[in-house]
């Protein structure tokens, strides 16, 4: 494995000027990510600070009871619980089959940070991943893409899920499931290692009941040695650790959201937009409506001096809410902005992997964290990693193309220019010419129809355009069917955009790590996970 380190602009501009660590950006954050003194302050912090080591250990553990698991994930329970210890934290949706690979990227990220930082500072820094189960947004987690036919293909889980459910408490069809996966797997192709992989699948499918569960198993079967703790934020057992914090989030809405805003309008003023949409009136919490199945996020209605849903269904007094909060934690869960206040009171964090949209909203947070009496930890950037198999590599050297260009526009330029080189001028020249005296023609006779009959004027146009575009038709055929002598030519073009800029977005976005699993087998991950990388806000091109 060799790995290349490309200056690349990050996908949003305010991404960019954090990852150069620009004055204008800092003002919107308390630490720098590449500080070493800065990270020493954070550790010095969280020491003024208490936790709920035990409990979230003793939490952390049952959940994960039922994943796979090995010595390493109980060392890191351990470790949770000692007095100097903290954790790099970062988390995603419960993408199925683990969703695009930037969430492996993040672990990754998560991993090798907590490594480096635990040998720095000479304390345990354990690793944490923070499932966003009480999300409800399905269409973003029930799919997957696939490369057929040298284009991609959405594949989209075959099961509608009609209510705004959390993805916790989304069922999981295992039969429909297991069915789905082989489909899958078998436009990939059989390799030496497609059997292991659909035998491990299929297990973990067996197991699972939800689609967090089906997260959670297939990620600890890739990544248990490393002693990575999962968490779940749909986790009824984990809102009972977050009961006081939901007590004074509700106490200190008002606070919270006007900090917010104030923090949105500095952003504004130094020209950057909103991340989170906010409400001059909400509560920054959801309440979940269990004989409807589905959240509800909470708003304060001025006039009537009740907390509220848009549809006006649910109605509740700061007391109300206050009596939940304590009695009922389950019924309540975070939006945007009060989740990660409340993943700071519950983990002693040293650093939050983020991706580049989550950079841009957590700096409008800042005055937020400060109403709590805390600051935000070290925002750093999650790893940004393209893989170039040697494949594809070689068919850029055969095109002549740069692979930082392809990375960052794709290779539709290029390909066009060689498509246009290709052209039969002659061909295009003639069609041209004889589309030109068609039009001519059909003026002349529409000139007569005017004249004599002139309701029949459509119906001529009609008839026109349909000439033209048969025209057309016949032209492309005739130069599709010269493009097929350079078939093999073009197919390389394609096939270098499909795998490193499909559809015009970074790999990371589009394709699955199973993909790889079943071409490479598990040493390939287990390659990335032990490579030492450098949190510089490169881009990784890990060649395979």
């Amino acid at each position: 494995m060799e790995i290349l380190n490309l200056s690349l602009p990050a996908t949003n501009r305010f991404a960019t000027d954090y990852i150069a660590q620009t004055e204008e950006i800092m003002q919107f954050f308390h630490y720098r990510y590449n500080s070493d003194s800065d990270y020493k302050a954070r550790l010095a912090e969280l020491k003024g600070r208490s936790f709920l080591r035990n409990e979230l250990s003793e939490y952390i553990g049952e959940f994960m009871g039922q994943f796979p698991s090995s010595p390493a994930v109980h060392d890191s329970l351990n470790k949770l619980k000692q007095e100097n210890s903290a954790v790099i934290i970062g988390g995603q949706q419960a993408g199925i089959l683990t969703g695009p690979l930037y969430t492996i990227h993040k672990i990754i990220s998560i991993i090798n940070l907590a490594k480096q930082q635990e040998s720095k500072l000479g304390i345990p820094v354990v690793p944490v991943f923070w499932i966003a189960g009480e999300d409800h947004d399905y269409q973003e987690v029930n799919h997957i893409f696939i490369e057929k036919n040298n284009k991609m293909e959405k594949m989209t889980y075959p099961e509608k899920v009609l209510e705004k459910k959390m993805v916790s408490n989304i069922p999981l069809n295992r039969e429909k499931c297991r069915a789905w996966v082989e489909d899958i797997i078998e436009t990939f192709g059989e390799t030496e290692h497609t059997k292991d992989l659909l035998l491990s699948l299929e297990g973990i499918i067996m197991h699972s009941q939800t689609y967090v569960e089906l997260f959670a198993g297939i990620i600890m079967h890739l990544f248990k040695e490393t002693g990575l703790l999962l968490v779940d934020s749909g986790d009824q057992k984990l809102r009972r650790l977050e009961s006081s914090i939901f007590s004074k989030q509700i106490k200190g809405f008002e606070d919270i959201t006007k900090r917010v805003k104030s923090q949105q309008q500095n952003l504004e003023n130094a020209g950057f937009p909103n991340a989170i949409d906010l409400s001059e009136n909400a509560a920054n919490l959801f309440y979940y409506d269990e004989k409807h199945k589905e959240r509800i996020l909470l708003e304060f209605n001025q006039e009537k001096k009740v907390f509220t849903g848009k549809e006006q269904t649910h109605e509740f007094s700061m007391n109300e809410l206050l009596e939940i909060s304590e009695n009922h934690p389950e019924r309540l869960s975070n939006n945007v902005v009060t989740r990660p206040i409340t993943q700071e009171c519950l983990f002693p964090v040293l650093s939050f992997i983020a991706g580049p949209g989550e950079i841009a909203y957590w700096a409008e947070l800042k005055m937020a964290f400060e109403w709590f009496g805390m600051k935000m930890p070290p925002i750093m950037p999650r790893l940004n990693i393209t893989i170039l198999e040697r494949s594809v590599e070689s068919d850029l050297r055969e095109l002549g193309l740069d692979l930082q260009g392809v990375l960052v526009s794709g290779t539709k330029a290029e390909k066009d220019k060689f498509l246009k080189s290709i052209k039969n001028e002659s061909i295009e020249a003639q069609f041209q010419k004889t589309k030109a005296q068609v039009k001519q023609n059909y003026e002349l006779i529409e000139e007569l129809t005017m004249k004599e009959v002139h309701a029949l004027l459509p119906m001529l146009k009609k008839n026109e355009d349909l000439l033209i575009r048969q025209i057309d038709f016949m032209e492309n055929k005739i130069q599709k069917s010269l493009q097929q002598k350079h078939k093999v030519i073009i197919m390389k073009f394609e096939k270098a955009e499909n795998s490193l800029r499909p559809g015009g977005v970074p790999q990371e976005r589009v394709w699955n790590v199973l993909y790889y699993l079943n071409k490479y087998g598990m040493t390939f991950l287990e390659e990335f996970i032990d490579y030492s990388y450098r949190f510089d806000g490169t881009h990784k091109v890990i060649k395979i």
